[in-house]
Formats: structure tokens, sequence, C-alpha cells
């Protein structure tokens, strides 16, 4: 039996950051087996963010063996953030690219 999804203490605040830009957040932690705990859709894109506390040490926020694994088969946009701060840069970025903004 799978026990319940931890999540970063900076996870309620950072969806509501995100969403307070107009960004749309699904929340997925509880997915397990090393899916990024959110989901954020921007101007009819979509990133897949793992998201780690920034305020923990550098140690405390290394991937898991499956955010690796994920990430690595992963052929769509990931990124890894401790804030929402550089979850907004970093889909700013993406959607930019992608001629968005």
């Amino acid at each position: 039996m799978r026990r319940a999804a931890r999540i970063d203490a900076n996870q309620p605040a950072t969806v509501k950051a995100l969403r307070d830009v107009g960004m749309t957040v699904a929340v997925t932690s509880a997915v397990g087996k090393g899916f990024p705990d959110l989901v954020i859709g921007f101007r009819g894109l979509t990133c897949l963010v793992e998201l780690k506390d920034g305020e923990k040490t550098p140690s405390a926020q290394r991937l898991t063996a499956d955010e690796v694994q994920f990430r690595d088969s992963w052929a769509g946009h990931w990124c890894v953030a401790g804030s929402a701060e550089e979850i907004i840069v970093e889909v700013l970025r993406h959607a930019e690219a992608h001629g968005r903004i």
C-alpha cells in the first residue's frame, strides 16, 4: 500500500502564486513514481515541474532515483524549481521560445 505523498512546505504558496498570475496548475505530487509535482498550463503550453523546497539544503533538494528516471525518459518540457518565481521565469521562457509571448 502506498503511503500518502509528502509535499514540500512551499507547495501551497507556490500554487497560489502561479494561479494568481494566470497560470493553471494541477497538483500531481500524489502520482508518485517520479512524476513531477505540478503540471502548469500557460497560453496553450504545458510544463511539468518538480518542485523542491528552496529553503532546504542542496542535498535535501536532490532528485530521487524515480525523478531522475522520469526526467530522462520524458520527451516534453520538464524542469525543477525551488520557488514560484523560478517557475514563472521558466514558463515565460518556454512560452517565448514557442512564440506565445
